[in-house]
């Protein structure tokens, strides 16, 4: 997976971590880009659960790759992770936010002419309240692992 992620992190890298602090795992994206904050070679930006709110930031970066981070419902065991296309996303229809990620995805697209990628991580709990399972903080240091490992090889 490693590979993976080196192969598609080209030019300016803007990473956005999306989520709900208090739900449980949905809080993964903001940890995962409070880890990353300085300790990588990109613009890393915790858009919280209202991305729409950074489109303007994420498009003022002029990144050539956008890696999207959130937890999604991926019909795989909790912890498991895949990186998603935009295609991918588009036929998916998950999400744990108000606005669709396909339509955040398809703007920021018409306005740059980055990569955009989800990693999306399956959750074992979203529950309001409750903290990250330990099976996704396991997946989360693997995570920041790999992406410290391809952004600044």
């Amino acid at each position: 997976m490693k590979n993976e992620l080196r192969n598609i992190v080209k030019g300016k890298i803007v990473i956005v971590g999306i989520g709900n602090i208090l739900r449980g795992d949905d809080s993964f994206g903001p940890v995962l880009i409070e880890r990353l904050n300085n300790n990588v070679n990109a613009v890393c930006i915790d858009a919280g659960s209202a991305p729409e709110n950074y489109a303007g930031k994420i498009i003022k970066e002029n990144p050539g790759t956008i890696l999207i981070v959130d937890i999604v419902h991926l019909d795989l065991k909790p912890g498991d992770w895949q990186i998603l296309r935009k295609e991918d996303i588009v036929k998916s229809g998950f999400t744990t936010h108000d606005l669709s990620p396909s339509m955040f995805i398809e703007y920021i697209e018409s306005q740059t002419d980055a990569e955009i990628y989800m990693l999306g991580i399956q959750p074992q709990n979203i529950i309001m309240g409750e903290e990250m399972s330990d099976i996704v903080k396991n997946t989360l240091d693997q995570i920041e692992k790999l992406i410290k490992e391809a952004i600044n090889a």
